[in-house]
């Protein structure tokens, strides 16, 4: 019998924000499309107070931008950045052409042409997600893209120098400080100075979501995307501590992250619970990772460890990490997924960031 510590608050379904997302976004995109580069830059400066003569460095800019950046975080994003190349060849590889004569005289084939120009997006907002990058920017240019253009917003009136470093290093033909819908915009219609592109990828915020919806048939996006997930498998040997700061390093993402363990211990359960609780005590992003909890949080306790694994196949998670004695079983338990982390030493977050295999240019179920 299924038993729930936590559930999810019956208000958190109802709390849709008030704001109409999709007006005020049209709205910026009939601007951008009717005025082009003065449309941009007068919406760059009411969401973001930012409006530099350019929106696109220069490579003396981003020379000088780079050198600032502790020569530690260059390594890591070089590092983090190999492993993504490698992988990301790994799948052009499987993605192989051929032709094949299925009857006398018909001939059918495959071909991998690359896209000519790609437009990525990475967001800045509470926390610089350069990781992203690595997932959109390195990925489109191993699958041959010649010409990237890479967006990012300002933080706080700042330059996000980590972010312009990776961007760079990931190979960005283009690097605009430029953010939100006018971004999408820009880059989606094309203005005197931002060329148009084909596709579009990259995540963002209700408006970036909505700006790469409304664009979609006029050029192609990656996906729709929405909240990150997380959903955590645990028996009784898993670690409450673990399970709780492996949660928590996603709800961090926003506050409309779902999270939820599942587990065959009503103990691992209850601990992780406490230890959450005392984890938003100290953390310096409890102010967002709490909401979510609070909100969108769930422990499932079921009678047996198939049981968990049914459950959590229901789910149907974009991440899931097994914190079980044997984690690889999940592999055969398991089908519903975005991507699974397989052991104590897989948090969802080093998986997605360091490890290469998540990616927008992929829709490939990795471990």
């Amino acid at each position: 019998m299924v038993r729930r510590l936590k559930s999810i608050e019956d208000t958190a379904a109802k709390n849709a924000a008030s704001i109409d997302v999709s007006k005020i976004v049209k709205g910026v995109i009939d601007e951008v499309r009717a005025n082009g580069d003065a449309a941009v830059r007068q919406y760059s400066q009411q969401f973001d107070q930012w409006s530099p003569p350019s929106f696109k460095l220069s490579q003396q800019q981003i020379d000088e931008i780079i050198a600032s950046v502790d020569p530690q975080i260059i390594a890591d994003i070089k590092e983090v950045q190999l492993n993504v190349r490698r992988f990301a060849e790994a799948q052009k590889e499987s993605l192989r052409e051929f032709e094949l004569e299925i009857q006398p005289g018909v001939f059918l084939g495959q071909k991998n042409n690359p896209i000519a120009k790609v437009g990525c997006y990475i967001p800045g907002g509470r926390y610089p997600l350069l990781a992203s990058a690595h997932m959109t920017i390195l990925t489109a240019k191993v699958a041959g893209v010649p010409h990237v253009i890479a967006c990012t917003p300002p933080i706080a009136g700042q330059l996000p120098a980590a972010s312009i470093s990776a961007m760079h290093l990931a190979g960005a033909d283009e690097i605009l400080i430029l953010g939100g819908v006018q971004a999408i915009a820009a880059m989606a219609v094309g203005t005197e100075t931002v060329a148009k592109v084909d596709f579009l990828a990259g995540p963002g915020n209700a408006f970036v979501a909505e700006a790469k919806r409304q664009m979609f048939g006029q050029c192609g996006i990656d996906l729709f995307a929405g909240p990150t997930e997380v959903l955590v498998v645990a028996d009784e040997h898993a670690d409450p501590y673990m399970c709780a700061v492996d949660l928590l390093s996603q709800c961090e993402h926003g506050p409309d992250t779902p999270a939820q363990l599942i587990t065959n211990s009503e103990k691992v359960g209850q601990e992780t619970i406490r230890c959450i609780d005392e984890l938003l005590k100290v953390l310096p992003t409890a102010p967002v990772a709490s909401v979510s909890w609070k909100a969108l949080g769930e422990v499932i306790i079921g009678d047996s460890m198939d049981e968990v694994y049914q459950i959590a196949d229901e789910y149907a998670s974009e991440h899931v990490q097994i914190l079980t004695q044997n984690p690889r079983e999940a592999l055969t338990k398991m089908t519903n997924y975005g991507a699974i982390f397989l052991g104590k030493n897989t948090c969802v977050s080093y998986g997605d960031k360091v490890c290469a295999p998540s990616s927008f240019f992929s829709e490939t179920t990795s471990d």
